[in-house]
């Protein structure tokens, strides 16, 4: 890892400083937790510090889990403030949950760098197309669904989530939404989710790198970068309770679909950076 000049430092730090204003923002905005953002920011400042390949996106993916858990906390509480968390869900969903995130653990740890980064890809880019499409035409109408078809769900969410280092808010609140419950009360519940898969989920990237793979990277635990931790929380915890508030005061139809647009930018700029590492 080369040493970097002080211009290459500032711009390093200015990258991470608004990556995490826009990450709290959006988090507490949209209830999408904010990894899909931080991920390829942090993959983008350890490039710059040449980190190894091999990690370089476990770290982006475990790092984001660990700051998702400060950002969840604060846009959990704030939401709550305007009753918009629904505990039931949240409750139901716990244990399938941390079945899902074991075994995407499991899989990330496994998997190459280029293969991490081609499946986050793919998944900015259907999350993309869910906010400019389809995110503000569901009908809220809330529908009970089967006991089997919900722990099949949490399953599913906490193994995807993890090899993208996110807090599940991206498949969350589309899953409520298709439900029919209403756009706060998924953004709220999605959050106090993403708590949940992120505590757990990096424990398990924490023990992943430590234990299965024995990584020995600058400054991290595991695959838990703590650089990247103490640069994005601070700025992180306070955008994102801003953002939270923001859901009852603004129309988010447009910033939906600007915010669907910014993810298809990154979906193909991490296309294209998959093709440069294979």
């Amino acid at each position: 890892m080369e040493s970097l000049n002080f211009n290459e430092i500032i711009n390093l730090l200015s990258v991470l400083g608004i990556a995490a204003a826009v990450t709290g923002f959006m988090a507490g905005l949209l209830g999408v937790g904010g990894g899909i953002i931080m991920v390829p920011a942090l993959y983008y400042a350890f490039t710059v510090l040449d980190f190894d390949i091999v990690t370089r996106m476990h770290l982006s993916v475990g790092t984001s889990l660990a700051i998702i858990i400060p950002t969840s906390i604060i846009s959990t509480k704030t939401h709550m403030e305007y009753d918009a968390v629904d505990f039931k869900m949240v409750k139901s969903f716990g244990i399938f949950i941390l079945l899902g995130v074991i075994a995407g653990t499991f899989l990330a740890v496994n998997l190459k760098t280029p293969a991490l980064v081609l499946f986050f890809s793919i998944f900015a880019f259907m999350v993309g197309l869910f906010f400019i499409f389809l995110r503000e035409k569901l009908v809220e109408n809330p529908k009970k669904i089967s006991k089997i078809i919900k722990n099949i769900s949490g399953i599913i969410i906490g193994f995807i989530s993890v090899p993208l280092g996110i807090g599940g808010g991206s498949l969350m609140v589309p899953f409520m939404r298709t439900l029919g419950y209403d756009i706060r009360k998924s953004i709220g519940t999605a959050a106090a989710i993403g708590f949940l898969i992120a505590i757990s989920g990096t424990i398990t990237m924490i023990t992943g790198g430590k234990i299965i793979n024995n990584i020995n990277t600058p400054y991290s635990v595991g695959y838990i970068n703590l650089l990247g931790f103490i640069v994005f929380v601070p700025v992180t915890m306070i955008m994102a309770r801003l953002g939270a508030k923001a859901v009852y005061r603004i129309n988010k139809k447009i910033l939906s679909k600007i915010f669907g647009t910014f993810l298809l930018i990154v979906s193909i700029r991490s296309f294209i950076e998959y093709l440069n590492i294979t």
